[in-house]
């Protein structure tokens, strides 16, 4: 499928991190690194990305613990070569995979990204990946698929928070066909130009910038594509306070805590609050997804 954003990176162009951190400016939100242009509502602002040790340290990831530096700690378990995916349900050319058979067949592009966790908290990311969009034609989507459905590898031996019942192992997540197939949605396969760590959701993860951290499901072995809404981990688990939809939304509020602001990751003691953007930021770019939806309701 042919690169909507245009941008010919590969993995050869990515800044080093060093190079990253020098800088005081930088051009990001939802297009790759070649591209002048920011997404969203913050269109004229720069963005920096957070040092390797806040991305790869703070993390949640409760297939190897509820705490934040658990996954870190715990996830070096994790065998992740060999990695197929199972891409299934309403596609032309169902079945296993390789990892590596889709990384030769598809582009990867540099994303430097806001990341909104619902705990109110955020980074910024320099994600390296390609756009879900072109594996999900490398399948051949038919025509009655409306809905894409994602699973999480289930390992109890290697992933040792699926040992207790959390939540419904293994972890499962969706999108709408159309949100999938937005040029903002990628699978992330490194961060800064190196390999995905195993805490960040080796080898593959799925990335929507525009919705909470949840969504954007770890360690993907499976895609199915649907005509019907699927499950997802924490709707089944908590379907109160955790939407289908999840998109950041300064104006509904967690039943836990606000959502009108969110704490910066990387200031320490003295980290400071900023307020949350309408859809992360990149409302210009996808509230057109949600028009005449009741985003209270749709939660």
């Amino acid at each position: 499928m042919a690169n909507r954003w245009k941008n010919t990176l590969t993995e050869r162009d990515i800044t080093p991190e060093a190079a990253y951190l020098d800088r005081r400016r930088f051009i990001g939100a939802g297009i790759g690194l070649g591209l002048m242009g920011l997404a969203g509502t913050a269109r004229s602002e720069t963005l920096e990305p957070n040092p390797w040790e806040d991305i790869t340290q703070y993390n949640n990831f409760y297939e190897f613990g509820t705490g934040k530096d658990d996954p870190a700690r715990n996830a070096h378990t994790l065998t992740t070569d060999p990695w197929t995916v199972r891409i299934d349900g309403l596609v032309d050319k169902p079945g296993e995979y390789a990892f590596e058979d889709i990384m030769n067949a598809m582009t990867v592009e540099e994303r430097i990204y806001r990341f909104r966790c619902v705990e109110a908290w955020s980074m910024v990311i320099p994600w390296n990946g390609f756009e879900l969009a072109d594996l999900l034609a490398m399948a051949g989507v038919q025509s009655g698929a409306k809905y894409v459905a994602f699973e999480t590898l289930y390992r109890p031996e290697e992933m040792p928070g699926q040992r207790f019942p959390v939540l419904k192992w293994p972890y499962v997540e969706g999108l709408r066909l159309d949100e999938a197939m937005h040029p903002l949605t990628i699978m992330a396969t490194g961060i800064y130009g190196k390999d995905i760590p195993n805490q960040n959701g080796a080898p593959l993860r799925l990335v929507v910038p525009w919705k909470y951290g949840f969504k954007s499901i770890k360690s993907v072995v499976r895609i199915t594509l649907t005509d019907t809404q699927p499950p997802t981990a924490w709707n089944t688990a908590l379907g109160s306070e955790y939407g289908f939809y999840s998109n950041v939304n300064p104006q509904v509020d967690h039943p836990r805590w606000s959502q009108a602001s969110e704490r910066v990751i990387g200031g320490g003691l003295f980290a400071r609050k900023q307020p949350t953007l309408m859809f992360n930021g990149y409302e210009e770019e996808v509230a057109s997804l949600y028009a005449g939806m009741d985003l209270r309701e749709n939660y």
